[in-house]
């Protein structure tokens, strides 16, 4: 489909152009709709409305299809690490070796931070949530690392940071919030190692790497690594169109990811599979409930906004979950029952004519939990995972030469002019 279509109000006909992506989806550009008509559309929740032209991710819903820069998800999973993925996200190809090389020691450089910045871990009230934590801290880094845009260079040292100091702050804070001694990352370790060290390693029991686990935290990293123009990636591109800094947009999208509906969910899984577990194991039960459109009950990890078939990171991630709980010898209750509540959904009648399958969130948490992760941290480890995307994202909407102050419309509901009633006749 191509050239215009026309829309006729009032007896008036108007055209608008029609954009065509590369893999054939078809938009309506009403960019000068209000110009034209005087007219806006209203689309709550921009469940209907693209906001930007983008090459960085793909995803067909009603295929179960998902590519970063062109290559199936299922692809890198198997067999990319997640810095070769970043590097795809943000730069657009695939890495040399010795690319990779040069910036595996680029992240080692700056995977340190400001010793004054532990002051600030320390003086969080205790039980603060570990977002809200990273969400600060991220913003602070503009203070300690100022950016400069001037030179790509130094552009590309800005993402490079933050990417790797990411990592090191969310170890730091679930070791000060446990009162463990902060673990600093090693230059022999891998990005994905480097965290599991940080976080586990203790003075009396050293941790031991295991590749399998590393390569469990690679696959679900890449599998988060982007989703196009999600609630937080929106956010990023929303609060970048202010021309803010690198850190204040994506210290917006890690809020914007906290969320239930959004990186939370994974969470809110474990949570509902322990409840069902309370309520005697009962999912037969949980599942009469999210079909009743009178009870407020959701089930966590079924359904997806855009998917409406599989969610092909929900595929890669299931298979994950059992090599880990295979390998750490773990018999996980919530596993049995997420695999019994996952296989009567499926042949349930509602959930098959609503297209309710199991997401990327349902098994994500029982494998973050099998590692040790605790629960309050899960929605950090998302947060990690889609910082290349985010990255990315900012990077090409700053690079749009169609670039515009977002600034949505709305349709008014409120009274209509009245009169100030002074206080005394109040």
């Amino acid at each position: 489909m191509t050239g215009n279509v026309k829309i006729v109000i009032n007896g008036d006909t108007y055209e608008l152009p029609v954009v065509v992506g590369t893999e054939g989806e078809t938009a309506i550009d009403i960019g000068r709709l209000r110009q034209m008509t005087g007219l806006i559309a209203l689309d709550p929740g921009y469940a209907n409305t693209g906001s930007c032209k983008s090459s960085i991710t793909f995803m067909d819903g009603e295929k179960g299809i998902l590519r970063y820069r062109g290559i199936p998800v299922e692809e890198l999973a198997e067999h990319s690490s997640f810095i070769e993925t970043s590097y795809l996200l943000i730069n657009g190809v695939l890495p040399t070796k010795e690319q990779l090389n040069q910036v595996s020691m680029l992240f080692n450089d700056h995977s340190l931070v400001h010793e004054d910045m532990q002051i600030f871990y320390q003086n969080f009230p205790r039980g603060s949530h570990p977002m809200g934590i990273l969400s600060s801290m991220v913003n602070a880094l503009r203070s300690f690392y100022p950016e400069l845009q001037t030179i790509e260079e130094e552009i590309n040292i800005t993402v490079t940071r933050l990417l790797s100091k990411v990592r090191t702050m969310a170890a730091m804070s679930y070791k000060i919030s446990r009162g463990h001694k902060v673990v600093y990352p090693r230059p022999d370790l891998s990005y994905c190692a480097n965290f599991l060290n940080m976080m586990f390693d203790t003075p009396v029991r050293p941790y031991d790497i295991d590749e399998d686990l590393v390569k469990a935290l690679n696959t679900f990293w890449i599998l988060h690594a982007d989703h196009e123009q999600n609630c937080s990636t929106s956010a990023v591109r929303l609060v970048g169109s202010g021309r803010v800094n690198l850190y204040a947009a994506i210290s917006a999208g890690i809020a914007a990811l906290w969320g239930p509906l959004h990186g939370g969910a994974n969470q809110a899984v474990i949570e509902m599979l322990s409840e069902i577990q309370e309520d005697g194991g009962n999912y037969q039960r949980a599942i009469a409930r999210a079909k009743d459109k009178k009870d407020p009950f959701r089930l966590m990890g079924f359904g997806h906004r855009v998917y409406k078939a599989y969610d092909p990171r929900a595929k890669i991630i299931k298979k994950m979950c059992d090599q880990v709980l295979l390998k750490l010898k773990i018999a996980d209750p919530l596993l049995d029952l997420a695999k019994e509540l996952e296989e009567a959904a499926l042949k349930d009648d509602y959930f098959i004519e609503y297209n309710l399958y199991p997401n990327v969130d349902f098994y994500s948490g029982i494998v973050l939990r099998a590692m040790g992760i605790p629960t309050n941290m899960f929605t950090v480890m998302f947060a990690i995972g889609r910082l290349p995307g985010w990255i990315a994202q900012w990077k090409e909407s700053i690079d749009d030469p169609d670039w515009k102050l977002s600034r949505p419309r709305q349709i008014y509901t409120g009274s209509g002019k009245k009169r100030y009633t002074p206080m005394d006749e109040r």
